[in-house]
């Protein structure tokens, strides 16, 4: 259930990141490219920084099926 939690969080990121790329986009659309290309910078960001949360989630919940404690060094 954590890991479900937190690929939601991931998604959501993503969803907004577009969202203002694609907001700004449409106001200036001049620069375009150039929005589009920090907007897929963001959208990289959002799931790097998502890995290290997934990966605990993914430990905590392999601990709750087991029946043990995760450790708390992750």
């Amino acid at each position: 259930m954590r890991v479900l939690i937190e690929v939601v969080h991931i998604a959501i990121g993503l969803l907004a990141a577009a969202l203002i790329s694609a907001a700004a986009a449409w106001s200036y659309p001049r620069a375009t490219g150039d929005i589009w290309l920090v907007g897929y910078a963001c959208m990289i960001a959002v799931v790097l920084m998502g890995v290290g949360p997934v990966r605990r989630a993914f430990a905590e919940d392999k601990a709750k099926l087991a029946g043990t404690e995760p450790r708390a060094d992750g």
